[in-house]
């Protein structure tokens, strides 16, 4: 196992799998469902520039860069702790080569250190709680997580936009019920929605997240997938797609059928 800083107080090493072991907070951000499949919903280009919009432990870019989806990563974190851990991260898992910790306010991009038009790929897990919605969490960590203190829906689309070349992609995963949101601020800002996914607990359950695919400067038409289930009937047995899709960081035989 890689050498690493010794963990400061109040920090975990949790193994993420047999390829990333992550340090994070013990009271601060965890990485769970959206964070796996959002990765996996990212095409295959193991060329490109990725910019993950609100890092916060660097676990996207992480699981990109070990599946080698990405060839190179910065992750825009507006908190400084988070910046420094994600370098943290970064050299734990022998990528500090490929993927670059930006402390910054991402409604402050672009900028000389992120220019226009040099990403090809943008993703992001964004707050989807409006600022005042809701009941804050003591966490000030957690809160701009959730809530769009640090910026909200439109200023994510409108940063990722500016910073991806015209054909380059937008991935994000949120909050069903504020799609109408999402899809609003991304073709106010050029970027068009191209495919989505739907994602339930069960058949019977209503979408607990969306994730969407945009394409900036794209012509209109939209794929919607069929749902992805995460469990069967029994809501302790993972479905085989979302087997295939944990197994393999990927959805495109999901796409396929």
């Amino acid at each position: 196992m890689p050498t690493f800083p010794p963990l400061l107080p109040g920090e975990k090493l949790e193994k993420v799998n047999e390829n990333i072991s992550l340090i994070r907070k013990t009271d601060g951000l965890t990485f769970g469902t959206d964070a796996y499949l959002l990765a996996a919903y990212v095409g295959r280009s193991p060329n490109s520039l990725a910019v993950d919009l609100g890092s916060g432990t660097g676990i996207l870019p992480l699981l990109l860069l070990a599946r080698e989806k990405i060839g190179r990563a910065v992750a825009v974190e507006v908190q400084a702790a988070f910046g420094e851990l994600i370098a943290r991260n970064a050299a734990l898992n022998q990528m500090t080569d490929r993927l670059t910790p930006l402390c910054v306010d991402l409604r402050e991009l672009p900028s000389p250190s992120l220019p226009a038009e040099c990403a090809d790929i943008v993703l992001s897990n964004p707050p989807s709680m409006k600022a005042d919605s809701g009941k804050l969490n003591p966490s000030e960590a957690k809160q701009i997580a959730r809530h769009e203190i640090c910026g909200d829906i439109r200023d994510f689309c409108r940063t990722a936009s500016s910073i991806l070349k015209y054909g380059g992609k937008f991935y994000c995963v949120y909050r069903p019920d504020r799609l109408v949101d999402l899809l609003d601020a991304m073709r106010h800002h050029g970027l068009e929605p191209k495919r989505m996914t739907l994602v339930h607990a069960t058949a019977n359950a209503a979408p607990s997240m969306v994730l969407v695919e945009a394409k900036k400067g794209a012509a209109p038409s939209l794929t919607l997938t069929r749902p992805l289930l995460l469990t069967e009937e029994d809501k302790v047995t993972q479905s085989e797609d979302a087997k295939r899709i944990y197994e393999t960081c990927s959805f495109a035989d999901f796409w396929k059928v």
